[in-house]
């Protein structure tokens, strides 16, 4: 069920809207930013208020490599696995992550600090290896520096 926050914000973005469709990605990032992660049942009433499909709508979601199906950590590691991070040293970067969180891709830490996740693409090939904590981008990325970007998260 959606909070009455979570209602109030995305009624609020159907005002800019042209259909209610259109507020889909809004809608989601709502609900995430309000829980973390977005929640079958969340997206079912979201849906319904959208006026869409629970399977439309669940296909915007997991389209969008940005919109977490699952729980995750406080923190999202996202690591950029385009072709110009793997030239520039995308393995030793991931083998540094897995062996110092102690997880694999789609893992979470078990204080909940971190979850691991690849990415297709960050746009940021002239840093690569590159990845991003949260929002935060960062690149080029070595075994190296790892340590000094996270501690940025405890």
């Amino acid at each position: 069920m959606l909070t009455d926050k979570e209602t109030l914000e995305i009624n609020a973005e159907l005002a800019h809207c042209a259909t209610k469709a259109s507020a889909s990605v809004e809608a989601l990032n709502i609900i995430q930013r309000n829980r973390g992660w977005v929640p079958d049942d969340a997206v079912k009433d979201a849906a319904t208020l959208l006026r869409m499909t629970t399977d439309e709508l669940d296909a915007v979601a997991t389209f969008y490599s940005f919109i977490f199906r699952k729980p995750v950590g406080r923190h999202v590691i996202l690591v950029c696995d385009s072709i110009s991070c793997w030239v520039m040293g995308y393995n030793p970067l991931l083998d540094t992550l897995k062996t110092g969180l102690g997880i694999a891709f789609g893992e979470t830490t078990t204080d909940k600090r971190f979850t691991l996740l690849p990415i297709s693409c960050l746009g940021a090939c002239d840093r690569a290896p590159a990845m991003m904590v949260d929002e935060d981008l960062y690149g080029p990325v070595t075994p190296e520096t790892m340590d000094e970007i996270l501690k940025k998260y405890e």
